[in-house]
């Protein structure tokens, strides 16, 4: 991905939250787990997202081994999927970073898998908007 289609994107993240106010939350008790494509995509999302989503502890994954690892060693408040692992599902196309396990799995799947290690009480956000991101993650940590 070309350094001017993540700087897009991170300005299209910032647009969502225009307005919110960042202060007044605390989430540091709480935790995400985001499973994206492109790892200096999810390294600076993370820098930007985390302080207005509250503090939570906020790990991204880019390839499967690191993202089906971390569903099973810890319980999770939410599990998030990047706007970019939507595309390629809504195109029926797989999600970069898949294994041989993996291969072939839609967001179908692997809801079914994070649901058998977390629970149906996990709250999962998905979206193919950047100017989303912000606003359902800050409903989901409500």
């Amino acid at each position: 991905m070309s350094e001017a289609n993540r700087n897009r994107m991170l300005n299209e993240i910032t647009a969502g939250g225009v307005g919110m106010h960042y202060n007044e939350i605390d989430n540091s008790d709480k935790s995400i787990l985001a499973r994206g494509c492109d790892p200096i995509m999810a390294q600076k999302a993370v820098i930007m997202l985390t302080p207005q989503l509250g503090n939570p502890k906020f790990v991204t994954c880019t390839n499967d081994n690191d993202f089906l690892k971390n569903i099973t060693k810890q319980k999770w408040n939410i599990i998030f999927f990047a706007p970019g692992a939507c595309r390629y599902n809504a195109a029926n196309q797989p999600i970069p970073g898949c294994i041989e396990t993996t291969k072939g799995w839609g967001l179908d799947q692997y809801k079914q898998f994070i649901f058998e290690h977390q629970g149906r009480n996990i709250k999962i956000v998905e979206t193919v908007d950047e100017r989303q991101i912000i606003p359902l993650l800050r409903q989901a940590l409500e």
